[in-house]
């Protein structure tokens, strides 16, 4: 296969984010691990739900799938059990990969889909004009909680590491280099992948700005004797939020098999390639009456 240039990802639609969102970041490391990677778009299908960060896939020239609101993770993994040979990316938001979507992100974690999960996390529902959201700070002022959230804030990286996820990582939109670096790292694990990405809302979150983040994170790469294979040290980075905020692969667990590889019917090969056998289905409908007769 010859060399994949970013020319080849780029889409026809003009986008409709905001000057300065931090999507746009997003969108150009996509492309540029993609790349480095040398995976061509006919090899990637994307999923979204609905939401800023949703877009994403319309402004990119690959497969895509805009699924309903908080529903991307689902139909990802329907994909990679169809086609293994896809390389498989759910986008969501923070309220839709959280909130609406938190009991299929919880699933998905312990299932283990050989699939890549990037949360663009800004704190907020950006889309719909400002509302706090699953991950906003406790006591966060919005125009639907003018005296501030009474609600305490997910930690999507504990509850990743918790619920079974085997690779739970954070980078930021403030960093571009690291981030492409972090989406390559997640394409290339056997399993699934949980990227969350501190991705400033420059209209609606006048809080966790650009400036913000860059006073508080820093790389896990920089902190010797760091183990991502550690996972009791990797709990211990995901409690770390306000002062500090790390940035980098929190925790990675190598071996455990993918849900697509532990499925019976599935060790024939990916659904598109087995075919369909008439003769068979109808004697398999036969057999499965007989046990009930």
């Amino acid at each position: 296969m010859s060399n994949v240039t970013i020319t080849e990802y780029q889409g026809i639609e003009t986008s409709t984010w905001c000057p300065g969102c931090g999507d746009f970041p997003i969108l150009k490391c996509i492309k540029d691990a993609l790349v480095q990677l040398n995976i061509a778009p006919h090899q990637v299908i994307m999923t979204s739900g609905i939401g800023c960060g949703s877009k994403l896939p319309h402004y990119m020239r690959v497969n895509a799938y805009n699924s309903v609101h908080g529903r991307s993770l689902p139909v990802a993994m329907g994909i990679k059990l169809a086609n293994h040979d896809f390389t498989v990316i759910a986008v969501t938001g923070d309220g839709d990969g959280y909130g609406i979507g938190g009991n299929h992100f919880i699933h998905t974690c312990r299932r283990n889909p050989q699939i890549v999960h990037i949360a663009e996390n800004n704190q907020v529902y950006g889309l719909t004009k400002g509302q706090y959201s699953p991950t906003s700070d406790y006591g966060y002022v919005t125009t639907t909680s003018p005296e501030g959230t009474i609600e305490v804030a997910i930690n999507p990286i504990a509850l990743a590491i918790t619920t079974g996820a085997t690779f739970v990582a954070r980078t930021s939109s403030g960093d571009p280099k690291h981030m492409t670096q972090v989406i390559a790292k997640a394409i290339q694990h056997k399993g699934y992948a949980l990227i969350d990405v501190l991705q400033p809302c420059v209209t609606f979150n006048k809080k966790n700005t650009y400036a913000w983040y860059k006073e508080r994170v820093y790389k896990l790469d920089d902190e010797k004797g760091y183990d991502p294979h550690d996972r009791k040290a990797a709990w211990a980075r995901a409690q770390e939020w306000g002062d500090r905020i790390p940035i980098g692969v929190i925790y990675q667990e190598v071996g455990r098999p993918t849900y697509e590889d532990q499925v019976t019917v599935l060790k024939q090969g990916p659904l598109v390639k087995q075919g369909f056998n008439i003769g068979r289905i109808k004697d398999d409908i036969e057999l499965l009456k007989e046990e009930f007769v």
